[in-house]
């Protein structure tokens, strides 16, 4: 999706949250930090536009306010959304439940291993893809979901907008709405974005853009 946003003249980075959880918690600063440290090469006048997939919406405000650089828009894709005000739990105490038998000496599987195979399958249209994905994540401690992050007064002072792909996100998307924020609908499976990179880009875009959503 980098690449196909590339291609079209954006400047875009990818910045790797892999290592955000090595060490004690809190995970929050080191999520921050990786970003500001990805946008080092980054002209410090350049806006930018933050785009924040599953759980990495919950961030969000601390990334943006985290930020020296300008940020004139920031879109959820498929995203959890930081609570409104107040600090952000990472898990509810259902998902909790879900999670804690999981863990042995205190870190999870990998987030594919969470799922029957009836519901990751789904998600890859491409073997390699799968792989090199399974391959590349990262085994969680437990903690990492037990953290609260910090949620900035004013950090939604500037154009937010979601991109839903599908159930069970289209409760955020509702959220979203009723903040007021515009809501594209590209349907698909959670991982969306590496089975159709280059439609997941052009409504990016069109997000990105002063003109209207895709409804």
């Amino acid at each position: 999706m980098a690449e196909q946003l590339g291609a079209k003249g954006f400047q875009v980075r990818v910045p790797s949250l892999l290592d955000v959880a090595a060490g004690a918690p809190p995970f929050w600063p080191r999520v921050v930090d990786a970003v500001r440290d990805d946008l080092r090469e980054v002209p410090a006048a350049s806006h930018l536009t933050l785009v924040v997939h599953s759980n990495a919406g919950l961030f969000l405000p601390a990334i943006r306010s985290g930020l020296d650089h300008p940020v004139t828009g920031s879109i959820f894709v498929d995203a959890a959304l930081p609570a409104r005000v107040g600090p952000t739990p990472v898990a509810t105490p259902e998902f909790m439940e879900f999670l804690r038998p999981m863990a042995v000496d205190g870190r999870l599987p990998r987030w594919t291993d969470w799922w029957d195979e009836a519901d990751i399958a789904p998600m890859f249209d491409d073997p390699a893809m799968r792989q090199t994905v399974i391959e590349e994540q990262p085994a969680l401690p437990l903690s990492y979901y037990e953290q609260h992050i910090p949620v900035p007064e004013g950090w939604d002072d500037h154009p937010c907008s979601y991109l839903l792909f599908g159930p069970p996100y289209d409760t955020q998307a509702a959220d979203a709405r009723e903040r007021g924020w515009r809501v594209a609908h590209l349907p698909g499976e959670h991982l969306h974005q590496i089975v159709d990179p280059s439609g997941t880009a052009r409504h990016l875009i069109e997000l990105a853009s002063t003109g209207d959503a895709t409804a």
